[in-house]
């Protein structure tokens, strides 16, 4: 039986996926908390849907603490945790030590910071609880040209696996969303792949609605856009194939490589 959905945290949800998803949620009556280290964009989104603004770091165990905190004392009981938060930063091997574990920290541990505040909460009263982490495609594919953000979303699609794996049959429901291109200002940083990803994206809003729509249901994995299925499935059966191409696509691209001759330092992001 599905966890009941009155309440929601949804973080990151000042702007683009998150905020969609923050105003979705509103719109289907629950009440949301709006998390987002840009306070000031928190409180715009709750302006509209109402709600509660939080500002702070849900990188950290204890702003996941303090924001789990708050959230209750607004709302009570949270039965929806949207770990939404991410960030895109360093490209290739040259990415300085310090923004990988930044990228590792925002986009892997915000997540199981969540889980490990909000999952015995939701075993002690014996209700269940959803918690959705909003991943990437390039969590079961792999970003052409950006080591950080694929290996944090490959972890974080990882760690949404094991939760589910341990805690679903005690009433925790995990959704991984692992959209493809979505037309955020993260789309338009993305260099040479932008383009790639251009052909075929998706409004936040449309993403949102994927999300709500699965939300009725437990399946894992959300795909809001429906062909990253068959190129996961490939990759999965036909690892060496894809990895070629894959790698025929890097190099059209002309993705910043690491060679004998060494490269210029990468840009400290």
């Amino acid at each position: 039986m599905a966890p009941p959905m009155r309440t929601a945290i949804v973080t990151g949800g000042g702007n683009g996926i998150g905020r969609a998803i923050a105003e979705h949620l509103a719109a289907q009556g629950l009440g949301v908390v709006v998390a987002d280290l840009a306070g000031g964009a928190a409180a715009t989104v709750t302006e509209q849907i109402g709600g509660l603004a939080w500002a702070g770091d849900c990188a950290s165990e204890d702003g996941v603490a303090a924001l789990v905190a708050a959230a209750e004392q607004r709302f009570g009981r949270i039965d929806v945790f949207v770990a939404n938060a991410g960030i895109d930063s360093g490209t290739g091997l040259g990415t300085p030590d310090h923004v990988w574990r930044r990228v590792l920290d925002v986009n892997v541990m915000a997540h199981v910071h969540a889980a490990r505040a909000m999952v015995p909460r939701w075993l002690a009263d014996g209700q269940g609880g959803r918690f959705v982490v909003t991943a990437s495609a390039a969590g079961l594919l792999t970003m052409v040209g950006n080591a950080p953000y694929s290996v944090s979303k490959h972890a974080a699609v990882a760690f949404a696996e094991w939760l589910s794996l341990t805690y679903r049959d005690l009433g925790v429901v995990v959704q991984a969303l692992c959209p493809q291109g979505v037309r955020t200002a993260m789309l338009e940083d993305l260099g040479p792949v932008q383009n790639l990803l251009h052909e075929g994206s998706l409004a936040p809003e449309e993403v949102a609605d994927v999300l709500w729509q699965a939300m009725q249901g437990e399946e894992f994995l959300v795909l809001p856009h429906p062909e990253v299925a068959g190129y996961y499935a490939t990759r999965a059966t036909s690892t060496d194939t894809w990895l070629a191409g894959m790698n025929r696509l890097a190099t059209k691209l002309g993705v910043p490589r690491l060679t004998a001759d060494g490269p210029a330092p990468e840009a400290d992001s």
